[in-house]
């Protein structure tokens, strides 16, 4: 089954379309509703204060974050806020944005993940 295309995108950067997401607990630090041009904030996917205070966002606790976040993200309510995303989403591009500076060890990027292996084992419809 062929999934949406799931993109990442800093909330500081121009909009470029698709369906938009704010994944952070917390919004973004100078940025107004208009500026994000968003569709949804669904700070109930971003990861737990505690998770989040953990990480701090140290390279060095990157892989233990993702997995204690994976771990989190496939929790059933979690899951259902997944697949509610993907269908309000229906055929547009989602565009996960987020306020981390790091652009490859951010949260948006794990919770990418967890989408695309929801996604591949959603039975066809």
């Amino acid at each position: 089954m062929a999934g949406p295309a799931v993109g990442l995108r800093r909330a500081y950067d121009p909009p470029d379309g698709g369906y938009r997401v704010l994944v952070d607990r917390v919004w973004p630090r100078g940025l107004t509703r208009d500026a994000l041009a968003l569709d949804a904030w669904l700070r109930e996917l971003a990861p737990s204060a505690a998770l989040r205070k953990a990480f701090g966002h140290d390279p060095a606790r990157w892989e233990a974050f993702r997995r204690d976040y994976l771990r989190e993200l496939s929790a059933g309510e979690q899951q259902a806020r997944m697949r509610e995303l993907l269908e309000s989403a229906g055929h547009r591009r989602i565009v996960l944005v987020y306020g981390a500076r790091d652009t490859e060890r951010n949260q948006a990027a794990v919770l990418r993940e967890a989408l695309l292996a929801l996604v591949r084992r959603s039975p066809p419809e």
